[in-house]
């Protein structure tokens, strides 16, 4: 009978204990699948993977990760296309809408500072707060997982925060808490206020006691991968419920502003707001719809 999956920590196994072998991981449910690097399913979720070797679009900055998805590769080498299908692709996104925490290990094969020189070593509980795909070099699509360390280590390296100059926007790192992209409020409020904070979806703006509440999105995110601006350009006025359906890629948008996926219709967009059509492409291609 199939071991039951387990999320979360296993008892008895804490952040860095290390492992000789792969197997050594099975008995306890800690990772149940001796040649898959991805241990879960599309109807519970994923209850964890390892890293090991890699994928050429992959990063590991300790406590934030692109991971490669499953699928398509052949002796290191990506020979198809990779597919949401997967079952342990539409584990991760299970995991990533409902919040389902994902033990990470770190193979010895692992290219990364963080990796063991032989074994397999337990790196902590993270999050996957974004998926998205994209055409690797060699041809093929690949989906991409971003993870974010989520444990209560308090000796873990401080990550990295960035914050936006208003007059050039460039892009600044300094040491802090929590790994954050700090957005332009200025230019978000402009957007908003050109809508009357109504979404550019459904029109709906939302009344609260002392006004009205509607979100900046950025079109291209911010941040590693995607390294998205934070200008006028690259901002939509939404409403909640919208904002995430667009970052999560249930729908997409057109050069023509035509809604695309589980939305229909066009997206409004007064005359003084002048989007950069590069970035709903960067948008499309992310998300499946190019």
């Amino acid at each position: 009978m199939p071991r039951s999956i387990i999320f979360g920590e296993i008892p008895g196994i804490k952040e860095g204990h290390w492992f000789e072998g792969r197997k050594e991981m099975m008995p306890s449910s800690f990772h149940r699948n001796w040649g898959s690097g991805i241990d879960g399913n599309g109807k519970e979720g994923t209850a964890a993977i390892v890293l090991s070797g890699g994928y050429e679009d992959d990063y590991d900055l300790g406590d934030e990760i692109l991971y490669t998805g499953a699928g398509g590769n052949k002796n290191g080498k990506q020979i198809a296309d990779q597919t949401w299908e997967n079952s342990g692709n539409a584990g991760l996104l299970k995991s990533m809408d409902e919040g389902l925490p994902v033990r990470v290990i770190r193979g010895h094969k692992h290219k990364s500072d963080f990796s063991p020189k032989s074994g397999y070593l337990y790196a902590g509980l993270y999050s996957v707060v974004e998926a998205f795909e994209k055409v690797g070099t060699n041809g093929y699509k690949v989906c991409l997982f971003k993870l974010i360390y989520s444990g209560t280590n308090p000796s873990k390296k401080l990550p990295e925060e960035i914050e936006l100059d208003y007059s050039v926007r460039d892009k600044k790192r300094k040491k802090g808490t929590v790994l954050r992209i700090v957005r332009d409020s200025k230019i978000a409020l402009s957007v908003k206020q050109l809508y009357n904070f109504q979404c550019q979806v459904c029109g709906t703006a939302i009344k609260t006691k002392n006004g009205f509440y509607a979100e900046g999105a950025h079109i291209r995110p911010l941040g590693k991968p995607h390294n998205g601006d934070d200008s006028v350009a690259n901002l939509l006025c939404l409403c909640p419920n919208h904002h995430v359906m667009f970052d999560k890629g249930t729908f997409s948008i057109s050069d023509e502003h035509l809604l695309l996926g589980e939305e229909k219709g066009k997206l409004f967009v007064h005359d003084k707001h002048q989007i950069d059509l590069n970035n709903f492409k960067y948008h499309r291609e992310c998300h499946g719809y190019d």
